[in-house]
C-alpha cells in the first residue's frame, strides 16, 4: 500500500502539505488527472456566489466558512472517495483539506487554487448543477448532470442523452437552447414535471431520437413508443422499458400500472436504472446488475424514504441517486443504507 501511495504522489506531482493532517498538495496537471478518476470527488469550498461566477466542471460546492462545513461534507462526500479540494488561491481549501483529513477523508488540495487553474487556461463553467462521472467497462466516460427533479443530462462518447427535460420547476429555470442538441430524449410519462414540449423542441435536432410511452407520443404526435417489458437497441445503447406505477391505496390514480415507463440503459456495459415515478413495486426484483440507479422519493406521488430504502435493497445498485424528492427529506437515506454496500449520493434533484 505504501508503494502504491508513493507512486501516486510521484505521478501526480503531489507533495505533503501537513504531516499531521495527512493531506496532499498538487499542481494543475495533477489535479486535472485526478478529475478523470471516478474514485475522486472534486469539491469547491468557496462561497456560492464565487462558485456561480465560474468553477471547475463537476465540482460540488460547500462553503468552508460555514460553521457546519464538515457536517455538510459528511452528508454528501463518500468516505471511501478521495476529495480533490480547491478555492480561489489555495488558502481556504488548505484549511478545508486539513479539517476533512482530520475527519478521516483522503484529501488532495490544488496549490494556487482556481487562479492557477485559469492561468493554465484550464476550463471553468458557470453551470450550477452537479456532475457525477463514471467509467464504462472499456474505460469510456459517462457524465450525469443533475439538472432538477427528474431531469437528467447524460454525456457519453460524444452523445447527448436527456431524461424528462423540463424548462422550469420551482425557482429553477433552464434554457435548453444553449445546450447541445440531444441524440436521445427519454420520456417516462406526461406529467408536467417530466414532460415539457418546449424543452423537447429546444433539444431536438436533425438526428434526435425520442423514446417515450404511448401517452407522451400521442400528445406530441411523434416518438418511438416503448411499453413495459420491451427491449430495444439504439445504436450501441440497449434500452429496456420497465414498469413504474403506484401501489398504495389512494395513490393509484397518479401513476396507474401499465401506463408509464422506467428505463434501464446499458451503455458499454454500464447499467443505469431510471425508475421514473413509481413505488417499490414487485417487478424491481427482476432488475439486476445495476451500477447506477435513480429512484424517486416524493410523497404522495412516488416512494416514501422507507420505501426507497426497501427498493434500493431489492435492486442493489452500486450507486444510488435519490431523485424527484421535492420537499421530502432524503438526508437520512445514506445512513439507513450504510451497511448495504450501496453508495448513496444526494444531489440537486429536489
Amino acid at each position: 500500500m505504501k508503494k502504491i501511495l508513493t507512486f501516486l504522489v510521484a505521478t501526480l506531482g503531489l507533495t505533503t502539505a501537513c504531516a499531521q493532517a495527512n493531506y496532499e498538495n498538487t499542481d494543475v496537471k495533477g489535479f486535472a488527472e485526478l478529475m478523470n478518476d471516478p474514485n475522486v470527488v472534486v469539491l469547491d469550498v468557496r462561497t456560492s456566489e464565487e462558485f456561480g461566477e465560474g468553477h471547475i466542471e463537476g465540482a460540488l460546492n460547500i462553503d468552508q466558512a460555514q460553521s457546519d462545513f464538515v457536517q455538510k461534507a459528511k452528508e454528501v462526500l463518500p468516505a471511501e472517495k478521495t476529495i480533490a479540494v480547491y478555492c480561489r488561491s489555495g488558502r481556504r481549501s488548505a484549511s478545508a483539506a486539513e479539517r476533512l483529513a482530520t475527519d478521516g477523508y483522503k484529501v488532495v488540495n490544488l496549490k494556487g487554487g482556481v487562479l492557477t487553474w485559469r492561468e493554465a487556461q484550464m476550463p471553468v463553467t458557470t453551470d450550477i448543477y452537479e456532475v457525477d462521472v463514471f467509467k464504462t467497462k472499456s474505460g469510456k466516460t459517462v457524465k450525469f448532470h443533475a439538472l432538477v427533479h427528474a431531469s437528467i443530462r447524460i454525456e457519453y462518447d460524444g452523445k447527448e442523452i436527456e431524461i424528462d427535460p423540463v424548462m422550469k420547476l420551482g425557482n429553477k429555470t433552464f434554457d435548453f437552447s444553449v445546450m447541445p442538441k440531444a441524440d436521445y430524449i427519454f420520456l417516462t410519462h406526461e406529467h408536467g414535471d417530466h414532460f415539457d414540449k418546449e424543452a423537447i423542441k429546444q433539444l431536438t435536432g436533425d438526428k434526435t431520437q425520442l423514446i417515450t410511452n404511448k401517452r407522451c407520443a400521442e400528445k406530441l404526435g411523434y416518438g418511438e413508443i416503448m411499453v413495459n417489458g420491451q427491449c430495444s437497441m439504439f445504436n450501441d445503447i440497449k434500452v429496456e422499458a420497465v414498469p413504474a406505477y403506484n401501489t398504495t391505496e389512494g395513490r393509484n390514480q397518479f401513476h396507474p400500472k401499465g401506463r408509464d415507463n422506467g428505463y434501464v440503459l446499458t451503455i458499454d456495459g454500464l447499467r443505469i436504472y431510471i425508475a421514473g415515478d413509481t413505488e417499490d413495486i414487485p417487478e424491481m426484483q427482476d432488475i439486476k446488475d445495476i451500477d447506477i440507479a435513480f429512484m424517486p422519493c416524493n410523497q404522495p406521488y412516488t416512494m416514501t424514504p422507507e420505501q426507497l430504502v426497501k427498493a434500493a435493497k431489492t435492486v442493489k445498485p452500486k450507486v444510488l441517486f435519490p431523485y424527484h424528492y421535492g420537499q421530502t427529506d432524503v438526508k437520512g437515506i445514506p445512513s439507513q443504507l450504510k451497511d448495504s454496500g450501496i453508495e448513496v449520493r444526494v444531489r440537486g434533484y429536489e
